[in-house]
């Protein structure tokens, strides 16, 4: 049973990395199918809101250039397919850390049920999902979030994953970024009629400055998406006891 067990994780961690960094898309299909069958997990979904805030903040960074929405639509366009499988695989390990984690969907459970009777349990579809507004749940997932934090701090799973996945998915792009933008003509009136090429290309401490920044971005709304999909994986295992 042990070495099934091995197995079983291994296989899973080689699916994983299949899928996040050889974008291997059966690996992904196969996972979420064990999760479902050996595991029972079916409530997977991601938002992926990642690439949105992130092209925000790319704007928001190059504000002072004329053309930074253009920069920021083809940075976005280059690792669109990128953050959004990266934005899924940390949701599923959230959701999973959360899903399995006993302690707290004990806790969880028996908050619960000072709320709402077994027989309302079996008819709820949500839990505390997106309801967090009462003071036992606030309080609650504070605490959840707090050790999320300082496990994370402590073992920095996250931030390696986030490191290792710029280094080799996202730093060529940001660093060939110069070659997918087009030279912008303008024409100049200022003291005779001439169109001139206007540079929208970085050097190279500007694409240092933007990839450290990418990265660093990444990571916050990676983390986001870890502790709000653990959060929602609690409440499910909570709901599913009742189903």
């Amino acid at each position: 049973m042990a070495t099934s067990m091995v197995s079983l994780c291994h296989m899973y961690e080689v699916l994983k990395y299949n899928f996040l960094f050889n974008n291997d898309i059966d690996s992904i299909h196969i996972l979420l199918n064990l999760y479902d069958l050996e595991e029972n997990i079916t409530n997977i979904c991601p938002k992926y809101i990642c690439t949105k805030e992130i092209k925000k903040r790319i704007k928001y960074l190059l504000r002072y250039r004329d053309d930074r929405d253009l920069v920021a639509s083809k940075i976005v366009y280059l690792i669109l397919e990128d953050i959004d499988r990266l934005e899924l695989y940390f949701y599923l390990e959230g959701y999973k850390y959360g899903y399995f984690n006993n302690k707290w969907v004990n806790i969880l459970e028996e908050k619960t049920l000072n709320y709402y009777t077994i027989e309302e349990m079996y008819e709820k579809k949500y839990l505390f999902h997106f309801d967090t507004e009462k003071g036992f749940i606030r309080e609650l997932k504070y605490r959840f979030e707090f050790e999320l934090i300082c496990r994370e701090e402590q073992n920095k799973c996250i931030e390696n994953v986030i490191i290792l996945f710029c280094e080799k998915i996202i730093k060529n792009k940001i660093k060939n970024l110069n070659n997918h933008l087009d030279r912008q003509l303008k024409m100049d009136f200022d003291f005779s009629f001439f169109i001139r090429e206007d540079e929208a290309f970085f050097d190279e401490d500007s694409l240092n400055e933007l990839y450290a920044i990418l990265t660093e971005y990444l990571y916050k709304n990676m983390f986001k998406t870890y502790k709000d999909s653990s959060w929602f994986g609690l409440n499910d295992k909570v709901l599913k006891r009742y189903t």
